[in-house]
């Protein structure tokens, strides 16, 4: 049998248990032994098939107490809507030399916003930023012509969420740092954003499996009860 390194034989707690919300936080904290503060990972497997159009989970949620995150946000814009968009804290705002320089490779940016008009444009850009989960969608409030609150929301701790094929759902709710009961607050409002997107064609127990994890340490299951 392979030797196992010293950061896994260094893992405590029942893995293989479920546990109490408070407890798999406190578990995921305890066994983040990485030389940086590492990230903390929800993910959910959910009752849905999303090959089927009426079983599809997209949203975002606005996370209270935000990512631990630095996220960078390119904005589609003109006029006084780009004018709008660098004042609230936007890295890249532009219209066609925007375009220009993603269809050069540039892609130093983690969200991208438009307004309406500019939707147009960014369509041509489908292949490039549909692939990474990059494209707007006024479904989650990237395509609006709000761009000064969508540019903050990004930047304060809106998270955007998708069904994957296996019908689980993955995302970051913060860091090792963050304090027990700011993970608590995010982990809740997560499970609650996806149960208000729970759709229509979803059948039988919504909410199968949730588990907790850090970038390098194990993962932890969680009693979805305890997640009042």
């Amino acid at each position: 049998m392979p030797k196992q390194a010293k950061r896994i034989q260094a893992w405590t707690g029942e893995r293989d248990a479920v546990h109490a919300v408070a407890d798999a936080i406190a578990l995921v904290k305890a066994n983040a032994k990485a030389k940086f503060d590492e990230s903390i990972e929800i993910c959910v497997n959910l009752g849905v098939d999303p090959r089927h159009a009426d079983q599809q989970v997209r949203g975002v949620v606005n996370l209270p107490s935000g990512t631990g995150r630095d996220v960078r946000v390119a904005v589609f814009a003109k006029d006084a809507k780009a004018a709008e968009a660098l004042a609230a804290g936007a890295e890249h705002v532009g219209a066609e030399d925007l375009l220009e320089k993603i269809q050069g490779g540039f892609m130093d940016f983690d969200r991208v916003i438009a307004t309406p008009d500019m939707m147009a444009l960014v369509g041509r850009l489908g292949k490039v930023l549909g692939p990474r989960g990059l494209m707007p969608n006024p479904k989650v409030g990237t395509v609006t012509p709000n761009v000064g609150q969508a540019v903050k929301d990004a930047k304060g701790g809106a998270v955007e969420f998708r069904v994957e094929k296996a019908g689980i759902v993955h995302a970051g709710i913060g860091k090792v740092s963050f304090t027990d009961e700011a993970l608590l607050l995010n982990v809740k409002a997560m499970i609650d954003a996806l149960n208000k997107s729970k759709p229509s064609g979803a059948k039988g127990i919504y909410v199968k499996r949730i588990g907790l994890s850090s970038t390098m340490g194990p993962g932890f299951k969680v009693d979805a009860a305890s997640i009042a």
